[in-house]
C-alpha cells in the first residue's frame, strides 16, 4: 500500500513537471502576444510547481519514514535520495534562483545566466523525480533480494 501512494506521488510529481515544464511553459511563449507576459505567467505556473513538488516530495518521504518498517528500505532507499535532492533542487530555483531572475529582468543584469540555472535546476528536478519513480515502480521481484526467492527444486 505503500508503495502504490508512493508511486502515485512521483508520478504526479514527474508529469506536473513534465507538462509544466516541456509543454505549457513553451506553448505560453509561442502563443501569448509577448514574451514579457509569457515570461510573466510561466513564473508563477513555476512556483505553483514549486509548492506541488514539495508536497509530493515531503509526502513520500513521510510515506518512507524509516521508523515504519525495515521491509520497505530496499527499494525506497534509492527513491527518498532523489526526492530529497529534488525537493532541494525546487526550493532552491523558487527562493535563490527565481528573485534573481526577476532582479535581473529589472536592472538589465545577466539574466541569461540566471535563467539558464534556473532551467538546469528543473531539469534536475525533472530527472530526480523521474528517478524516484522509476525506482519505486520497479517489479517487486527486481526490488526484493535474491535469497528471498522461492525454492523450485521443491
Amino acid at each position: 500500500m505503500k508503495q502504490r501512494f508512493a508511486i502515485l506521488l512521483a508520478a504526479l510529481w514527474w508529469g506536473s513537471l513534465t507538462g509544466v515544464g516541456f509543454v505549457v511553459v513553451p506553448l505560453l511563449f509561442m502563443h501569448l502576444g509577448s514574451p514579457a507576459a509569457a515570461g510573466a505567467m510561466a513564473a508563477k505556473l513555476f512556483s505553483a510547481q514549486t509548492w506541488l513538488s514539495t508536497a509530493c516530495a515531503m509526502l513520500m518521504l513521510l510515506v518512507f519514514n524509516k521508523k515504519d518498517d525495515a521491509a520497505v528500505a530496499p527499494y525506497a532507499a534509492a527513491a527518498v535520495k532523489f526526492a530529497v535532492a529534488g525537493l532541494l533542487l525546487a526550493l532552491l530555483v523558487e527562493f535563490g534562483v527565481a528573485p534573481r531572475i526577476v532582479s535581473a529582468r529589472a536592472e538589465g543584469a545577466n539574466l541569461k545566466f540566471w535563467h539558464g540555472l534556473g532551467s538546469a535546476m528543473y531539469l534536475g528536478q525533472w530527472l530526480c523525480a523521474g528517478l524516484s519513480l522509476w525506482r519505486l515502480s520497479q517489479p517487486a521481484a527486481d526490488a526484493a533480494p535474491a535469497a528471498s526467492s522461492p525454492d523450485k527444486s521443491r
